[in-house]
This record gives structure tokens, sequence and C-alpha cells, in this order.
């Protein structure tokens, strides 16, 4: 059995972490129990009663946190000469199309999303087997494929996120830094919850949203009220 450590332990007393919480309360707990020398990330758990192995109970989906992740989210938009400008104004860090296919191919992944257009898909398409396993392939559902890249850019650069269902029917995503206050920790969770109410695939039956939880890089999880609607 793995030991628990002397900060875990400490996190576990200091909280009954049985007990369910409304968001503000969760995104407390999880701050109080952080014991990182570093800003860690907060992250939400949602369990959905979905069969991801059915296409059409496939959930996924993009939402913009009010407050950002709080973490600087490294952008390249491999597009054509025309839109270079458009895409470096609008805040991207990588710009270009050759050459960076050319690195991508190589091994390079230095970078946390990837915003092109559908004229240069098919270039885009043979980097599948680099970017796939990576989560970095741009997919027109999560706007990352689009005509108009600098709103792409400027979407991903103020906080826009993309989440999919894994294959047990859990979503999870950032939704913030242990740094921010509760409440903006609180607002961040209730902008993913509410894109996930809004996505429930029709043929979806019995509980939909089975359990949430908050918890940050190395805490515990705090578990949330599953009835939740505002922060």
């Amino acid at each position: 059995m793995a030991q628990v450590s002397k900060k875990r332990k400490e996190a576990l007393a200091k909280h009954d972490l049985t007990e369910v919480r409304n968001l503000v309360e969760a995104a407390k707990v999880v701050k109080d129990i952080t014991y990182t020398k570093f800003d860690a990330s907060v992250d939400i758990d949602v369990r959905l009663g979905v069969d991801p192995r059915k296409a059409d109970q496939m959930v996924r989906g993009v939402a913009t946190l009010p407050h950002g992740t709080g973490k600087t989210v490294r952008v390249l938009a491999l597009v054509t000469a025309d839109k270079e400008a458009e895409a470096t104004a609008a805040g991207a860090d990588f710009v270009g199309l050759d050459d960076y296919i050319a690195k991508i191919e190589k091994g390079w992944t230095d970078i946390d999303v990837i915003i092109t257009m559908p004229s240069v898909m098919a270039k885009v398409g043979r980097l599948g087997r680099v970017l796939g396993p990576r989560g970095l392939m741009p997919n027109p559902k999560s706007g990352t494929v689009t005509t108009d890249v600098a709103k792409a850019v400027q979407e991903v650069k103020a906080g826009k996120i993309d989440f999919k269902v894994d294959k047990t029917g859990i979503i999870h995503c950032s939704v913030g830094k242990v740094s921010f206050d509760e409440q903006k920790l609180a607002e961040n969770a209730i902008e993913v919850i509410q894109t996930l109410q809004r996505l429930k695939p029709s043929s979806a039956k019995g509980t939909y949203i089975k359990s949430i939880t908050l918890s940050s890089t190395m805490s515990p999880a705090v578990p949330v009220d599953t009835s939740v609607t505002s922060a």
C-alpha cells in the first residue's frame, strides 16, 4: 500500500473530504489543502452518465472561462502567408506553415494549442501521428480549424478551453490556479458545468451528471453538489 505523505495527512485531517459542498466552499477547501510550492492548477472532474463508445453519446465541446485558466498558453498558428500578420497581431506565439510542419514531423511539440485554416488541413492532416496522441490535433469542433484565425487565437489566449469525455465517461479540465480566489474558481467551474448541461446527448438516459469533484495538482478531491447551477 502506498504511504500517505505528511502533507496529505495534514490535508485529510483539516477537512471532511466526504462532505458534499457547493462550488465556492469546495474551491476554498481545495485552496486550503494544497501545499505545493508552485501555483498549482485547479481541476474539475465531471462523471457523466454517457457511453463514450457510442458516437451519439461522445460529449465534446469548448468553454470560455470568465477568469481564464491562469496558464500561459503557447499558440501555434499554421496559416498561409496572407494570414500571418493577422495571427501575430492576435497574439499567436508561433506563426507559419511549411517550416513548422517540418519541425513537428521531426518531433517538435513545444506548444499548447494549434490553430489552423480549412484550406491547409490537407497539409496539417499528415501530422496526426505526432499531434493526435498529444491532444494537439486541430479540430473544427473545438474551434481550432477556422477561417477567423485572429478570433480563435484571441479566445484561446483569453481562457477558451476544449474538453472531451474520456473512455470512462469523465470530463477533466482545468478551471484556474490555486492563487485564484474561490469565487473566480467557482465561476470558471460553473461555466464548464453549464456548457456540459447544454451538450447533453438526447440519447443519454438516466442521471446525466453523476458526480463532480474539484482538486488541485496534488490535493485530494473535494466532492461538489451535482445539482449546482450557479457559483
